[in-house]
């Protein structure tokens, strides 16, 4: 009865979820209205069944609403829908203790070493338990796996004449089974309407979300594990995209914001797009927080097109906020989304312009199972490149590869592109002399996505073909330049080479000599930290002395004002409620000396409402971390991204 009232129910929440955001726009729609009263009686009848008299009372709440509304007795303003929206979503929380059989409890991290707690508020795990089949679809499997066992019986007596048309078995069973995992993105799509109208009206902006391609089909695997870069990109579209009003209308802009969440199916891809008609990125801001954060150097930006400048936001830790705290400017979210792409064996791309918006484009494979890969020799091991970035492949000569701006290219299309020895990116042992020595041709590999284009050099281009893809050891999720391995028919392990990796890689490429390599180790930085309470100093030191750092402590602000003037330190890091000067005060005290202007300070309380971060802000702080959100990881992230 718990699997039963799951399926049902989630239907008729998914079903007034998107009934209530048609009816914040058309109040009066006599169609919708009598939708959504249908859908809470159903909801409420089912509570009743199963005696959930909270679900059935609330359910009951919100079909009289809807009934008066029907009958024009009553009119839905934005603040009954509001209310409307609450009720909605202590029914979602009811039905989860239901189904689970206990309360479901949410835990808050705790200040902890040991045991770091979540890098972030995870948004809940999306999974598909249940899969509406036609029953044609397992009439016809039924039928083949009927067949497959005749067969089988049969094999021993006429084994030539029956493999062919086992062939055709397998191959009927491989498609139905394909088939019937294949679901439509609106599954996953439903979910961010509401999302994106909450988060709207939280952050005082005027946006709409369009969904297009819903029916668009991928699956099961893809859609669950597409939720949360989704939910990243479309919050990122609202939160940091799309202006406040009045700035949208200094610009010439409507008032209201578009955000499009676009599907469509290509011969080899699902393409997903998330555009928005927002500010678009400032390439001057990426470059100065890439250079600030010591993520390119400024000869590797000047050589960087606007395409190879935006993708730095995908970068771990980049951020251009000014001011960090829990839950905006910790550089986490992108980094992520590219990280879930990639597990999935797709791609992201960026489009933008300064003023006008900017366009996200995933490009994902149809099926996990398999991939079309060429077969390349790489210093006698086995790699494959998937087809799909592969723009072509050629013989060079020595002669034609030549040097531009300390960079080997060769002139492709009349236009130079980089290329690299395979060997050299996969830190593989070999020597660029071995190649195309003697009038020697080497092969090369062509990869191109979106604007970029990377020539492979390798020995040997062995065979096309498609391959079984295999699971990947969490040991080697993000292995440099590898999305994951195959085993070929020879029985040989094959790596699957990242070409959005090798793309990356060799525009870093770099062999340091081991004096340069002496010289670009980190000195060891010096932290001033200021708390009044000896536990969490003692916990903030060994976190701070694990990752490298020197400490000093100091117990008040008075304290720590006194230790700034006696020797250098690198940052500050300090709590707010302490006695003699609080965190605030000794903040405000520091920025006033010009000394001091550039000094990073952390402030870490557990005083976490908007008018105490807002205060922190207003003080010089450079970031603010709650106590009661307290993530190690975060915590250091922000520390090395400051200084």
């Amino acid at each position: 009865m718990r699997d039963l009232f799951k399926v049902e129910s989630e239907e008729h929440l998914q079903h007034l979820n998107d009934g209530l955001l048609k009816l914040e726009k058309s109040p009066a729609d006599a169609g919708t209205l009598e939708e959504v009263f249908r859908e809470a009686h159903s909801l409420k009848g089912a509570a009743r069944m199963l005696g959930l008299s909270q679900i059935e009372s609330l359910s009951h709440r919100l079909e009289d609403v809807f009934g008066l509304a029907r009958k024009g007795e009553t009119i839905l303003t934005p603040k009954t829908i509001d209310v409307l929206c609450k009720d909605l979503d202590n029914i979602k929380k009811l039905v989860a203790e239901a189904i689970a059989g206990e309360p479901v409890i949410e835990k808050t991290p705790e200040l902890d070493p040991a045991e770091p707690a979540a890098r972030e508020t995870r948004i809940e795990e999306f999974r598909i338990e249940t899969i509406r089949v036609e029953t044609r679809k397992l009439d016809r499997l039924m039928t083949e796996i009927g067949e497959l066992k005749v067969l089988l019986n049969q094999l021993r007596h006429a084994a030539g004449e029956d493999i062919s048309k086992l062939d055709l078995v397998a191959d009927a069973l491989d498609d139905g089974i394909r088939s019937i995992r294949l679901l439509p993105l609106s599954t996953i799509f439903s979910l961010f309407p509401r999302m994106a109208r909450d988060l709207a009206r939280e952050k005082s902006k005027e946006a709409e979300l369009t969904i297009e391609g819903g029916e668009t089909t991928a699956d099961k695997r893809i859609i669950e594990e597409l939720k949360d870069p989704l939910m990243h990109l479309v919050r990122n579209a609202i939160d940091h995209g799309i202006e406040l009003p009045p700035e949208r209308k200094k610009a010439g802009k409507p008032r209201q914001g578009s955000v499009l969440l676009k599907a469509y199916q290509t011969a080899t891809n699902i393409m997903i797009e998330i555009k928005d008609d927002g500010r678009g990125l400032d390439l001057e801001t990426i470059r100065r927080v890439a250079l600030k954060q010591k993520i390119c150097r400024e000869d590797e930006l000047a050589a960087m097109s606007p395409a190879q400048i935006h993708a730095l936001i995908f970068v771990s830790g980049f951020s251009t906020s000014a001011f960090v705290s829990d839950v905006s400017g910790r550089g986490v979210g992108l980094d992520v989304v590219r990280a879930n792409v990639e597990r999935l064996k797709g791609t992201i791309q960026i489009e933008s312009t300064a003023g006008k918006g900017t366009l996200f484009r995933l490009r994902l494979p149809i099926t996990l199972a398999t991939a079309r890969v060429l077969i390349a020799a790489v210093s006698g091991l086995k790699v494959a490149v998937p087809v799909e970035h592969v723009q072509t492949t050629r013989l060079l000569t020595r002669q034609e590869i030549f040097t531009v701006e300390g960079r080997e290219a060769i002139m492709h299309d009349e236009k130079p592109v980089s290329v690299v020895w395979t060997a050299d990116i996969l830190e593989l042992k070999t020597m660029k002399s071995e190649h195309g020595t003697q009038g020697e041709k080497i092969p090369c590999v062509i990869l191109s996505l979106g604007d970029e284009k990377l020539g492979l050099l390798i020995d040997a281009l062995l065979d096309e073909q498609e391959i079984v893809l295999k699971p990947q050891s969490p040991l080697l999720r993000r292995v440099r330049n590898v999305s994951g391995a195959a085993i070929l028919g020879s029985g040989e392990v094959c790596a699957i080479l990242n070409p959005q990796d090798m793309i990356a890689s060799a525009r870093k490429k770099h062999f340091p000599s081991p004096a340069e390599k002496k010289t670009e180790e980190r000195k060891r930085k010096t932290v001033l930290l200021v708390d009044d309470s000896i536990t969490t100093r003692a916990q903030l030191k060994r976190i701070l002395e694990g990752a490298g750092y020197e400490v000093e402590q100091a117990i008040d602000g008075v304290d720590a004002y006194n230790k700034l003037g006696g020797r250098h330190f690198d940052a500050l890091v300090a709590d707010i409620l302490m006695p003699n000067m609080d965190g605030l005060t000794l903040t405000s005290k520091v920025r006033k000396e010009e000394k001091y202007c550039e000094l990073p300070i952390i402030l870490v309380t557990s005083l976490s409402s908007d008018e105490d971060k807002k205060r922190g802000i207003d003080a010089g702080a450079n970031a603010y971390i709650t106590k009661p959100a307290f993530d190690q990881k975060v915590f250091i992230d922000t520390l090395r991204r400051l200084i």
